[in-house]
C-alpha cells in the first residue's frame, strides 16, 4: 500500500510518498481501507515535533479519517467488514489502509459522503464538547469566535447558531468575512493578520468591544492563540468563559491573570481527544447527536479543497499556512 510518511522532523514538505507493508489487526482492532483523511492543524504540529505526542518515525500524519471495514481482529463484536465508518486517531491515517481500535470506529449514514465524514467529527466535535460541556453557552448569549473562518471555526459558528446564540466571527480577510456571514454569523471582524505592539492589540479590543457591542462576549472561542488572545480576553463580558481550543499562530500567548480577576471570568481548556479517551461513552452520545443535526441538514462540514494522497503534502501546507476557508481534506481512490 501507499502511505505519505514523516522520517524526520520538518515541514509539510519533509513529507514522502513511499510503499509500506499493510497492517494486520490484532485483538479489538478493525483494518479500515481509507476513503478519505481530514487535515488538522495538529498534523503540521506532529511532523514538526511540537505536538503532545511525538510518534516513533516513520509514521503517517493524520488523525481524522473515513473508510470501510475491510478485516476484524479476534474479539470484534461492533462492526462487520463492509461497515462505512469514521475514525478519529492521533496519527497514521494518510495511508491506503491503517488500523484502529474498533472502540474509536462510528458508523456513518449511507447518505453522507466519505469527504464529509473525514471533515466532521474533529471540528463539529472539539466544537459541540466546547460550547455544550465546558461553556454551557445559553440561547441568546454573545459568542466571540477567533478564527472563525477555520475547520474548527465554522463547526463552532454552525453549532452556535442551532444553540441560539448571537455569533461574531473574527477573521483575517474580507473574503473569510464573507462566508460566515454567508454561514449566519450576526457579524464580522476582520483583524490585522500579524497583530505587533501594544497600539495594535489596543486596535484589536476596540474592535471586538465594537463588534461584541457593550456587554461584551459571554464566550469567546480561541483557536488561534498569540496576540489575538488577550485582546479578546479584554472585550469578555462579567463572568465570561474564554475556551482555549488552540494555538494556529503557533504562539501561545502569556496571559495577564489581573484581567481573570477583574471581569471574574474563567478561562476553560479544551482538549477534545483527551475527553473522548476518558469518556469514550459520552464521546459516542455526542457522536450521535451531531450525525443527527447532519442528517437533519443542521450543520454540514465546509470543505474548502480536495488532494489525492500524493498531494498530501500541499494539503498539509495549505492548514499550515492558514490559507484555507472550512476544511482540508484528502481522498485516497
Amino acid at each position: 500500500m501507499k502511505a505519505l510518511l514523516s522520517k524526520l522532523p520538518g515541514g509539510p514538505q519533509s513529507l514522502v510518498l513511499e510503499d509500506a507493508p499493510v497492517p494486520v489487526p490484532g485483538p479489538g482492532e478493525a483494518l479500515i481501507r481509507v476513503q478519505a483523511v481530514g487535515v488538522n492543524f495538529p498534523d503540521v504540529l506532529i511532523i514538526e515535533d511540537k505536538y503532545q505526542y511525538r510518534p516513533q518515525r516513520p509514521f503517517s500524519p493524520g488523525g481524522e479519517l473515513s473508510g470501510v471495514v475491510e478485516r476484524l481482529g479476534d474479539g470484534c463484536r461492533l462492526t462487520t467488514p463492509g461497515d462505512r465508518v469514521l475514525a478519529m486517531v492521533t496519527y497514521g491515517a494518510m495511508a491506503e489502509k491503517v488500523v484502529v481500535k474498533e472502540s474509536n470506529l462510528i458508523k456513518i449514514p449511507p447518505q453522507m459522503p466519505f469527504d464529509d465524514a473525514a471533515a466532521f467529527l474533529f471540528t463539529f466535535g472539539t466544537s459541540y464538547h466546547a460550547l455544550k460541556d465546558r461553556a454551557q453557552l445559553k440561547a441568546g448569549e454573545t459568542l466571540l469566535i477567533l478564527g472563525a473562518a477555520g475547520g474548527v471555526g465554522m463547526a463552532a459558528l454552525q453549532l452556535a447558531k442551532t444553540m441560539g446564540a448571537r455569533v461574531v466571527a473574527a477573521v483575517s480577510s474580507a473574503e473569510k468575512a464573507e462566508v460566515c456571514r454567508a454561514m449566519g454569523a450576526d457579524e464580522a471582524v476582520i483583524y490585522d493578520p500579524n497583530p505587533a505592539g501594544s497600539d495594535t492589540r489596543r486596535a484589536l479590543t476596540a474592535q471586538f468591544k465594537q463588534a461584541l457591542g457593550p456587554g461584551g462576549a459571554d464566550v469567546v472561542y480561541d483557536a488561534v492563540g498569540g496576540a489575538y488572545a488577550e485582546a479578546a480576553l479584554r472585550a469578555i463580558a462579567w463572568a465570561g468563559r474564554y475556551l482555549v481550543v488552540g494555538f494556529a499562530t503557533g504562539e501561545i500567548p502569556q496571559i495577564p491573570l489581573n484581567l481573570a480577576l477583574l471581569k471574574s471570568c474563567d478561562i476553560r481548556g479544551v482538549f477534545y481527544g483527551a475527553w473522548c479517551e476518558r469518556f469514550p461513552e459520552l464521546r459516542n452520545i455526542e457522536a450521535d447527536e451531531l450525525l443527527r443535526q447532519y442528517a437533519q441538514g443542521a450543520v454540514r462540514p465546509h470543505i474548502a479543497e480536495r488532494f489525492p494522497l500524493h498531494r498530501g503534502s500541499e494539503a498539509i501546507a495549505r492548514v499550515a499556512g492558514r490559507k484555507a476557508l472550512g476544511k482540508v481534506v484528502i481522498t485516497i481512490d
